[in-house]
């Protein structure tokens, strides 16, 4: 049980490294949430720093993602299946909301791709495709993101059924659309930002 305590805490202190605040720092040596949408993650630093950078910080989330369940299953020693879950879960939390950086982070979709990429492979792959065909039609990240964690838990719940990573994937999808909330006003007011688009 320590072991599993310690692994959930590494992971959220993990996931509350922000990659977007930390390389807009590094190369621009501005604060991205002052900036764009005023988002901490990979879509706001493509807009406002461009595609390398934003490149790199969506790679970065997605390896915290994957990094905090392998830390579950490694500090666990495989003896509880929901150790690895809740350290994903943890990193998620820690994005959204990292201790390092006063509580405001990102919307965690990349770091949500890396954490069920690694425990449910095969749904998230679905779900991966599908939100990027529907981003590359509608040119909307946040549709994509939202199609995306709404899906996973069907997704789990046909390959699964029901257990920790089914209850983890419906919370994780219910912090995503928390997390959008402001886009989901956006789009039904006709004014969200389309990927690729000029800022004016």
């Amino acid at each position: 049980m320590l072991n599993a305590v310690i692994a959930v805490i590494i992971s959220y202190l993990l996931g509350s490294v922000s990659f977007s605040i930390v390389i807009a720092r590094l190369v621009k040596g501005i604060d991205i949430r002052q900036h764009g949408s005023g988002n901490a993650g990979a879509t706001n630093t493509l807009r406002v720093l461009g595609k390398g950078p934003g490149i790199a910080v969506f790679v970065l989330d997605i390896a915290k993602g994957v990094a905090a369940v392998l830390i579950g299953h490694a500090l666990d020693g495989g003896h509880e299946a929901w150790t690895p879950v809740i350290c994903g879960l943890a990193a998620i939390v820690g994005h959204n909301w990292p201790i390092w950086f006063h509580f405001k982070g990102g919307k965690g979709i990349a770091t949500t791709v890396g954490v069920l990429a690694t425990l449910a492979f095969v749904p998230a792959l679905i779900a991966g495709i599908i939100a990027i065909i529907v981003i590359a039609i509608t040119r909307y990240v946040s549709v994509g993101s939202l199609i995306f964690a709404a899906m996973l838990p069907c997704g789990i719940a046909v390959t699964s059924g029901a257990g920790p990573l089914l209850w983890t994937s419906l919370l994780i999808c219910v912090f995503a659309f928390v997390r959008h909330r402001s886009n989901l006003v956006k789009l039904m007011q006709g004014k969200e930002n389309k990927i690729g688009a000029k800022r004016g």
